[in-house]
């Protein structure tokens, strides 16, 4: 029974984006590991963006500073 975790921040992921990345891991873990997608569950948690940090400052701060993952 696969487990699959993802953690991403809070920052408006659609439900559809959801779905989609739900159906992509059980595909991945279907092809890779030739497990059971019926047995295979996937969690995705989301971090508020005051509650995540990188490079010592919390993501919040550097959202407002302009700084993204594409930046």
């Amino acid at each position: 029974m696969p487990y699959i975790k993802i953690e991403l921040t809070r920052e408006g992921v659609t439900r559809a984006k959801k779905q989609a990345l739900i159906a992509g891991v059980t595909n991945l873990i279907t092809e890779v590991l030739d497990k059971d997608p019926k047995l295979t569950h996937v969690v995705i948690q989301e971090i508020d963006l005051d509650d995540w940090g990188y490079a010592g400052e919390q993501v919040s701060v550097l959202r407002e500073k302009g700084i993204t993952a594409n930046r």
